[in-house]
């Protein structure tokens, strides 16, 4: 034994409870944008850390043999190590951050005083996405408040409506007679097209069909291309629909999507070491810059992250730029969240087993190669959470523990780290992240993500690419099935642990420590499996358009009568107005700035204050500009950990 202890149970919780005391008062005095407090706290984690994964490596693990409860005892603790190892790496790359704003305002101001600013094509790429998806895009491409700019929607389904809705409006259409390489294949063959015209733009910005630039996206991002190492500039995904967790349980407004710390916290880190990457959507590229790696590279699924790794062998870098300057579609429903995730789990591989990739060879430094290393333990630490979830049940089925220790040293060692770990985590990422609702974000995605590493082990290239499915009918309930048993599956088997631990005709009258912690372990399982379990039940949403949260002066008439009204929410086919009441008069109308006057129809009761717009296509189109000119706040940015705790209970008793 190398580790020892004489503490009793007393002392062991008294120890506990003044960790984490400490660590919530210095997650409440510290500033995680001062570098001392981020170092202060991050030897802490790490001490931690490194403390309790040596106690598990040295004091915890049988001797080894073939036997089945010694392999599950290696196999918990080899899933442990890696979670362990990515947290480690995590607080290492947090030591530092970046903020580009102050160099991307003296960047606006030149570009304002400059006679000639350089040129931009706009690549809008499509596929199966419905034209209300799409035109959020397209529209707030055009009201991009910049000088030299061309906006070409990539087609690659090759929609004749598409075409001729393009002709329309006066953009650009771009299509291709198949679609090899999936999203690259388009993206190159469009670099293609823009390279044999007769003006060829200096910068290329790429959006997704889903995600609308605020007018000012390019006068924010160009100024930063003065450093000539710089190849690509990227800017954060933002959404300004709920996802499919924040949606079901309720918590739109209290709970941040899962990607917020990424883009928020952990980019803005990379970045200060020159390893921030490429996120597929709303970034600049210099066209010089992907000519010369001979376009748009498709040998992995996240043809993005590859684009910042080819560039870097090249010695070019990725500029991270922290700030809203578009909004998206998130993910709708569970299949597509999982389908999403799968797709960056399997393109990250993909990238380490390239022949010239990171993982192995290649010309990257240390720190890049270490960074993707990170990544890459992020998919890989995913079969842990399964781990976590079926253990205690396995104990008490079949009487063979993960976990051979001293209770007592594990609620020193463990429970401490896991106290400082939550404190550090939504102190660095400034309330990004909750207990609880953060582990049912990564236990949704846990068994997908699983299987799809063991078939990558078995065939990692050759599977084809899957978009994210967006826009369709969500009027309904929904259950995704396979995930919800799954999880249905967890619940009750840890629930009927419990209750035949302790209420079974041969219960001891007393807990040996050992059945103390599976007791307590199997309770969190039963939290997080059927918190997960809610999330599966999927709730209807809005119609084909969700309404944004804004403030907007406007006036309501009828019968000839005009007043002073508010708009709370606004989309292209209603509007909120507070207190207002529709009577069905001929003229009545709602005037919108800088829109006109809306014809409205009645509500479908007379209390409802949603009124439902019947806009001109000009109207229709301006109302989009409205909408999109300045990234909207329609979800939350920052995590409320009480009432999301309220929002959860009244989900799961509604």
């Amino acid at each position: 034994m190398f580790f020892s202890s004489d503490d009793d149970l007393f002392d062991v919780l008294t120890f506990d409870v003044v960790i984490a005391a400490c660590a919530i008062l210095f997650a409440l005095l510290a500033d995680p944008k001062r570098t001392f407090d981020r170092v202060a706290f991050s030897l802490l984690m790490l001490s931690s850390l490194g403390l309790y994964i040596s106690w598990r490596a040295l004091d915890t693990l049988p001797p080894f043999d073939l036997s089945a409860d010694v392999l599950w005892n290696y196999l918990y603790f080899l899933f442990e190590a890696i979670s362990v190892l990515y947290a480690i790496g995590s607080v290492v790359i947090l030591l530092r951050t970046t903020d580009w704003s102050a160099d991307a305002d003296r960047g606006e101001r030149e570009l304002a005083a400059a006679e000639h600013v350089p040129s931009v094509d706009v690549f809008i790429c499509t596929y199966n996405e419905p034209l209300n998806i799409l035109e959020k895009s397209v529209i707030s491409a055009q009201a991009l408040n910049y000088r030299k700019l061309r906006v070409f929607v990539c087609d690659d389904t090759r929609r004749p409506e598409i075409r001729a809705y393009c002709e329309r409006i006066g953009v650009n259409y771009v299509t291709r007679p198949d679609n090899k390489h999936a999203k690259a294949g388009n993206l190159n063959n469009a670099l293609n097209h823009t390279n044999a015209l007769a003006e060829v733009s200096d910068f290329i910005m790429v959006l997704d069909a889903d995600f609308a630039p605020q007018a000012n996206f390019l006068n924010r991002v160009i100024g930063l291309f003065w450093d000539r190492k710089v190849a690509v500039v990227q800017t954060p995904q933002f959404y300004f629909n709920s996802d499919p967790i924040q949606h079901n349980l309720g918590i739109r407004r209290s709970f941040v999507d899962d990607q917020r710390v990424f883009f928020d916290t952990f980019q803005p880190a990379k970045d200060a070491v020159g390893c921030a990457f490429c996120v597929g959507t709303s970034f600049v590229v210099r066209r010089e810059a992907v000519n010369e790696i001979g376009g748009f590279p498709h040998d992995a699924l996240s043809e993005d992250m590859l684009l910042t790794y080819r560039l870097m062998e090249r010695g070019y870098v990725t500029r991270w730029l922290n700030e809203k300057l578009s909004v998206g579609l998130s993910a709708e429903g569970i299949p597509e969240y999982i389908t999403q995730r799968t797709r960056w789990c399997l393109g990250t591989i993909q990238i380490g087993l390239l022949r010239n990739g990171p993982l192995w060879r290649g010309n990257f430094t240390l720190t890049q190669r270490l960074h993707y290393l990170h990544g890459l333990f992020c998919w890989l630490s995913k079969p842990f959470i399964l781990c976590l979830l079926l253990a205690p049940s396995i104990y008490w089925l079949t009487g063979v523990s993960a976990l051979q220790a001293d209770e007592l040293l594990f609620m020193k060692y463990g429970l401490s780290s896991l106290f400082i770990f939550w404190a550090y985590s939504t102190w660095i990422s400034e309330g990004r992240t909750l207990p609880l609702f953060t582990e049912v974000t990564h236990a949704l995605t846990a068994v997908p993500i699983t299987i799809g590493l063991f078939q990558a082990i078995r065939k990692p290239f050759g599977r084809p690419f899957k978009v994210t499915e967006k826009g369709g009918d969500r009027s309904t309930i929904r259950i995704h099935r396979p995930t919800a048993l799954f999880f249905g599956f967890v619940a009750a088997m840890s629930a009927f642990s419990v209750i035949r631990a302790v209420y079974d005709w041969d219960a001891p009258s007393e807990f040996s420590a050992r059945e103390c912690l599976n007791l307590v372990w199997s309770s969190v399982a039963m939290l997080i499996a059927f918190t997960s379990l809610i999330c599966c039940i999927e709730l209807p949403r809005f119609g084909q358009e969700e309404p944004i949260e804004m403030t907007i002066p406007a006036k309501h008439r009828a019968n000839g009568r005009v007043e002073d009204v508010t708009i709370s929410a606004l989309s292209t086919e209603g509007a909120t107005v507070p207190g207002l009441t529709v009577n069905g008069a001929e003229d009545e109308a709602v005037f919108i700035p800088e829109v006109g006057w809306v014809q409205i129809g009645p509500s479908p009761t007379p209390s409802v204050t949603q009124l439902s717009l019947s806009p001109t296509p000009d109207q229709h189109n301006a109302i989009l500009r409205l909408l999109f000119r300045t990234a909207p706040d329609n979800v939350a940015e920052k995590g409320d950990l009480r009432r999301s705790v309220h929002m959860l209970l009244s989900r799961a008793f509604s």
